[in-house]
C-alpha cells in the first residue's frame, strides 16, 4: 500500500504534524522528519486494521498527491470613496 503524507511544522513547538489525505483522519505527530514518517507509518497502519476490523472499505490513493509551494503578492484592495 502507498499513501501520501502532509508535514506541517508547528508554529509553538518543533513538532511535525502528519495527515493523510487518503485517510481522512488518520493524524499523527513527531519531533523530527524521521520520527514523524515513522509514526505516520505506524498511524496508517492502525487505521487501515481498524477500517478492516469494522469491515469497512481501505480507501486506495490511485494518485499521490503533488505538493506545490506558490509565493504570491497579496492584492491591493483599492480604497472606496464615502466607506
Amino acid at each position: 500500500m502507498r499513501y501520501s503524507v502532509v508535514l506541517t511544522p508547528a508554529e509553538e513547538s518543533d513538532m511535525y504534524t502528519v495527515t493523510v489525505p487518503a485517510l481522512p483522519g488518520c493524524v499523527t505527530q513527531g519531533r523530527t522528519v524521521e520520527e514523524a514518517l515513522e509514526r505516520a507509518e505506524e498511524a496508517i497502519r492502525g487505521f487501515v486494521y481498524a477500517l478492516r476490523l469494522g469491515g469497512d472499505p481501505v480507501p486506495v490513493e490511485e494518485r499521490p498527491v503533488r505538493l506545490e509551494v506558490l509565493d504570491i503578492e497579496p492584492p491591493v484592495v483599492p480604497e472606496i470613496a464615502g466607506v
